[in-house]
């Protein structure tokens, strides 16, 4: 590991959250970890953690070693304690959640340039790692579609509109082109979901237009679906202006890549090892078994 505190936000770095085990071993409390790699809410930073110990076993190394549950007393206001769940963390666990966060957080960026394992690796291929943050944007992307359809429901827009607006999203973001135009511009099959097609650049765009769409019909109180509909093409127009300005390539014209079950498939076929070193994979036990 480099000797460099983990610049993340808070007062307290990574390193002073270590603490000392029964068996000699340095750990993190998960609890601790959370607010530092940009989490406000445990549920979230759970799923990374489980990400993580998927992680750890394609690695080819021993969960247990790295990830054990634990309970931690929180004090509440007026001194009732309550445990809550909260898990020991090796400092291979910290590496794994880092790499398995949202990328979109900062400190989830500042960490994985942080953490640097002294390990003998296999690496990771430039064309896996590109395969690898794009299923995961899909699978945000996938998630943002979701909550954009349930905000649009909150602002009156009726199940039998849905296709029309989302497809104002498209028609602002790609210069007055819907679904099925942009998917026919670009050689998509009809029956293809087009986000499938996206390569990561395009997806990001697309999550961005949703993102921002859900948060302006909250903020905005739309109350029926004309305005709801006008609002997500406007919004999808803004994104594409910003594209514009900065010199990126506009949406339509970004070609569309291969399918992403293909990718997925790749994936799960290539996973990526990791060999510790011996120290390094004892991880929470430590000196008690050498």
């Amino acid at each position: 590991m480099t000797n460099k505190t983990l610049p993340v936000g808070g007062k307290v770095s990574f390193e002073q959250l270590k603490q000392i085990n029964d068996h000699k071993a340095e750990y993190w409390s998960a609890r601790d970890l959370q607010p530092l790699l940009g989490y406000s809410q445990w549920r979230r930073f759970e799923d990374a953690i489980k990400r993580a110990i998927t992680s750890c076993e394609q690695s080819g190394n021993n969960p247990d070693y790295h990830f054990a549950g634990a309970g931690k007393p929180i004090t509440g206001g007026k001194g009732a304690v309550q445990v809550v769940g909260d898990y020991q963390l090796s400092r291979f666990a910290c590496y794994l959640i880092a790499q398995n966060g949202d990328p979109r957080k900062p400190e989830i960026a500042n960490a994985q340039k942080y953490f640097a394992i002294q390990a003998r690796r296999q690496e990771v291929s430039d064309a896996l790692a590109a395969d690898m943050e794009r299923l995961e944007i899909r699978k945000q992307t996938s998630e943002e579609f979701k909550a954009l359809s349930g905000a649009a429901r909150e602002a009156g827009v009726q199940d039998r509109m849905f296709g029309i607006f989302h497809d104002a999203g498209y028609k602002g973001l790609y210069a007055g082109l819907g679904n099925e135009a942009i998917k026919q511009r670009k050689g998509i099959a009809k029956k293809e979901n087009l986000m499938d097609r996206m390569d990561t650049t395009e997806l990001a765009a697309n999550q961005f237009r949703m993102t921002q769409t859900r948060d302006k019909l909250a903020r905005e109180q739309a109350s029926n679906q004309s305005q709801a509909i006008r609002t997500h093409e406007t919004v999808g127009r803004e994104v594409r202006d910003a594209i514009q300005r900065i010199g990126g390539t506009m949406p339509e014209n970004i070609p569309s890549a291969e399918h992403i079950s293909t990718v997925k498939k790749r994936i799960k076929n290539t996973p990526p090892l990791l060999e510790l070193e011996e120290k390094d994979a004892k991880g929470l036990i430590g000196k008690a078994e050498e």
